[in-house]
C-alpha cells in the first residue's frame, strides 16, 4: 500500500491494534510488527512514529528483502571512502539518516547473520561502525521492525538470532488478516472507491448489490493491499456508474459455513454497519431521511456514523458509494437506538496516518490478546 492509503476499521481486532499503537508510541523501545503480506505493517510503523515524541524527525524505511545482500550493509550503516570497489566517497546510511527520528526495518527476517550482529549491537549500545570504518558512531534513532515470516521458525533453523528476536520483540503488534475483520472490508472498500474515483476522474456511484456480496465472500489473501488494488482496477474498468463483480474480477470462492455463532456484540456491530451503509445508499446521505427511516434522532444517527467512520460519506457533496437492494422501512429499523444494555460499546475508527495521530479517540475497547 502506498502512503496515501488509509488504514481504517471498526472491528474489535483492529481497534485493539489502534490502542497498542497509542501506548507504544509513548516509549523509546523497539517494536516488532508482524502480520501477513498487505496487512499494513508500514502504515502501523508510521502511525507509531507520528504519534511519538519523534514525529518531527525523519521516518526512514528500508526493505531488508529488496536490496542485494552486497549492498544492504552499506545502505543500512553507510561506508567510508575506499571501503570497497566503487566507494569513491563517504556515504551515510539509513541509520544515520534516521537520527532524531525512526528507522523502520521492513522484512527484518531477511537480514544476514553478520548484519543481525551489528543491529543487535546498535540496539544494546546505541553505536555502530560504517563499512570500512573503525570509529564507533552514536545515533539517536528508534528502531521499528516488521516481518511476515515466523521468526521463531527462523530461529530453529539458525537463520535468525534469538537474542535479536527478544531485543526487537519486547513490544509486539500482530496485525489481523483482512478476512478476520468482518465489515471492515466494506468500510475500506468505500474509502478506496472514493479515492480512486477522484484519482481517475470517474463518476462512480457505488457498488452493485452483487459486487457487495462478492467483496464479503472473498477471502482476501493479499489483505488490505489486494483490496485497494482491486478497487482501483474496478474503477478503471467500470463502464457504468456502479462497480460490478465483473469489474472486480475476483475468483468465485466457496462460502464457508460458520461452525459457531457470532457473539451478540459482533452480530450487533455487523447489523448496525450494514443498516447504516444501506441508509446512506438509499437516501444519498440525507441525514433527515436516514434518521426518519431508522427511527432515531439526528444526533444519535450522526454519533453512530462517526463511530463507524461513515460520516465522511454523508455530506451532500460526497458521491454515493454503496448501492443497495430496495429495503422496506421496517427492515431498516433495527438496533440504532441508544444502547442501554451495555452489549455494544462504541467502536473506534482511526485513519493512519493521514490524520494527526494525537486526534486518536481516547477511549477504545480493551486490547485483545495478539
Amino acid at each position: 500500500m502506498g502512503t496515501g492509503d488509509e488504514m481504517v476499521g471498526a472491528s474489535p481486532s483492529i481497534c485493539a491494534v489502534f490502542d497498542l499503537v497509542r501506548k507504544m508510541a509513548n516509549t523509546e523501545m523497539p517494536v516488532l510488527i508482524t502480520g501477513e503480506t498487505g496487512t499494513g505493517k508500514e502504515l502501523t510503523a508510521r502511525a507509531i512514529h507520528e504519534q511519538s515524541s519523534r514525529k518531527h524527525g525523519s521516518f526512514v524505511p528500508i526493505n531488508c528483502g529488496a536490496i542485494p545482500e552486497t549492498l544492504l550493509e552499506s545502505e543500512l550503516f553507510g561506508h567510508e571512502r575506499g571501503a570497497f570497489t566503487g566507494a569513491v566517497q563517504q556515504k551515510k546510511g539509513k541509520l544515520e539518516a534516521a537520527a532524531g527520528g525512526t528507522l523502520f526495518l521492513d522484512e527484518v527476517g531477511d537480514l544476514l547473520p553478520t548484519l543481525q550482529v551489528k543491529l543487535l549491537r546498535f540496539l544494546q549500545e546505541g553505536t555502530f561502525q560504517r563499512v570500512g570504518g573503525q570509529e564507533a558512531r552514536h545515533v539517536d534513532a528508534r528502531v521499528l521492525a516488521a516481518t511476515n515470516v515466523d521468526l521463531k521458525t527462523a530461529i530453529e533453523k539458525n537463520l535468525f538470532r534469538v537474542d535479536l528476536y527478544y531485543r526487537l520483540g519486547v513490544l509486539h503488534i500482530h496485525l489481523p488478516p483482512l478476512r478476520d475483520r468482518g465489515e471492515d472490508i466494506l468500510l475500506m472498500a468505500m474509502v478506496f472507491l472514493k479515492q480512486a474515483a477522484v484519482t481517475y476522474r470517474k463518476s462512480i456511484r457505488g457498488y452493485t448489490p452483487q459486487a457487495v456480496d462478492v467483496l464479503r465472500a472473498y477471502s482476501w489473501p493479499g489483505n488490505v493491499r489486494e483490496l485497494s488494488n482491486r478497487v482501483r482496477r474496478a474503477v478503471i474498468m467500470a463502464e457504468g456508474t456502479e462497480i460490478t463483480p465483473y469489474d472486480l474480477d475476483l475468483p468465485v470462492e466457496k462460502v464457508q459455513v460458520a461452525e459457531s455463532l457470532d457473539s451478540l456484540r459482533a452480530a450487533h456491530r455487523r447489523i448496525e454497519m450494514e443498516l447504516l451503509v444501506k441508509a446512506i445508499s438509499l437516501h444519498r446521505g440525507n441525514l433527515t431521511r436516514m434518521a426518519r427511516d431508522l427511527e432515531v434522532s439526528r444526533s444519535t444517527l450522526y454519533r453512530k456514523l462517526r463511530a463507524y467512520g461513515l460520516e465522511k460519506f454523508v455530506p451532500a457533496a460526497t458521491p454515493l458509494l454503496f448501492s443497495s437492494r430496495p429495503e422496506s422501512k421496517k427492515s431498516a429499523k433495527l438496533s440504532l437506538q441508544d444502547n442501554q444494555s451495555g452489549i455494544l460499546p462504541e467502536p473506534t475508527v482511526v485513519n493512519l496516518p493521514s490524520e494527526p495521530l494525537h486526534q486518536f479517540p481516547q477511549s477504545v475497547e480493551p486490547p485483545v490478546s495478539l
